[in-house]
């Protein structure tokens, strides 16, 4: 047997009002729609909750013992429904997001850090990982990976960003070994192994012209994580095929040498993505919202950037 939320609020509302008109007025209902609720929930429990008289109403001994019972709870379901409303109103809560490490750095900073600063009720949960995961079944929000493994029933941002490899080692190293000129070279180089989620390595891919080359490296050190294998390239361990977001600083302030860049062409894209959703809450509608305006100003600049090149 099932009971609204009307009923039981209308039980609230004549206890603290003492009679059946004031607690019409305050719920907005007619006297005659609050008496037939309350007759309805009596007979429905089977007791009777208030003695009534021409002059006063007062909950009955089953009364008073209902709503002792009752009462905290529906105070507690009001607080809820009332805390899901305000997200409805003002971004607060949590975003669960799931990138793969390297994307997670690319948009820390203009995006993720961005957010928090505009909407400082807003915690952001950032899981990075290198597996594929279905983000509706492991909780998250939103995923974010290169355009060509987002999921085809997903609601897909791209981000814009301009995103390529680059081989990096120390200018020490170039001048002690030499500088490969070609991808093959790179065979008779100390060179950072990395280790993919699924323990397979990594070849190093490159492509000019239309020629498409994998290079099967070999070197000192096989490694899982990009943030390692930059440290290991600047301490003179060898050659790394490394996201150019990662090193970019470095190769501007000379810590580090690029070559082989006319063998790096672009790769796919980031991308925002998730689910469609009917109620999304205020946190998520203005995170969507403002990564859709970063990706629409990291365009423009890039078309600009472009046109002055």
């Amino acid at each position: 047997m099932r009971h609204s939320l009307i009923e039981l609020d209308a039980v609230i509302a004549i206890m603290r009002k003492g009679s059946f008109r004031a607690a019409a007025i305050d719920l907005g209902v007619s006297t005659t729609a609050l008496s037939n609720a309350i007759g309805k929930l009596e007979r429905q429990l089977g007791i009777r909750l208030f003695n009534r008289t021409t002059r006063s109403v007062s909950l009955t001994e089953a009364g008073r013992h209902f709503v002792g019972k009752v009462g905290p709870a529906l105070q507690d379901i009001h607080e809820a429904m009332d805390a899901a409303r305000s997200q409805q109103e003002t971004p607060s809560g949590t975003l669960r997001i799931n990138a793969f490490a390297t994307a997670a750095r690319e948009i820390l900073s203009p995006l993720l850090l961005q957010f928090l600063r505009r909407y400082p009720q807003v915690h952001i949960d950032l899981v990075t990982e290198g597996r594929l995961v279905d983000i509706v079944a492991d909780g998250f929000d939103v995923g974010i990976r290169t355009a060509d493994l987002v999921p085809s029933d997903m609601i897909a941002v791209p981000l814009g960003l301009y995103r390529r490899y680059a081989v990096v080692a120390s200018p020490s190293y170039f001048t002690t070994h030499g500088t490969p000129l070609v991808p093959p070279d790179l065979q008779a180089h100390a060179c950072l192994r990395v280790r993919l989620p699924n323990a397979a390595l990594f070849r190093w891919q490159f492509e000019k012209e239309g020629q498409a080359i994998q290079v099967d490296v070999d070197g000192p050190m096989t490694l899982d994580e990009a943030s390692l294998a930059r440290m290991a390239v600047l301490n003179d361990v060898g050659i790394g095929f490394l996201m150019e977001s990662d090193v970019r600083e470095d190769i501007m302030a000379g810590r580090l040498v690029r070559v082989l860049e006319d063998w790096t062409p672009p790769l796919a894209p980031l991308c925002l993505y998730y689910p469609n959703r009917r109620n999304p809450s205020a946190a998520f509608a203005a995170f969507i919202d403002l990564a859709r305006n970063f990706a629409a100003a990291t365009t423009a600049k890039q078309r600009i950037g472009c046109h002055r090149q």
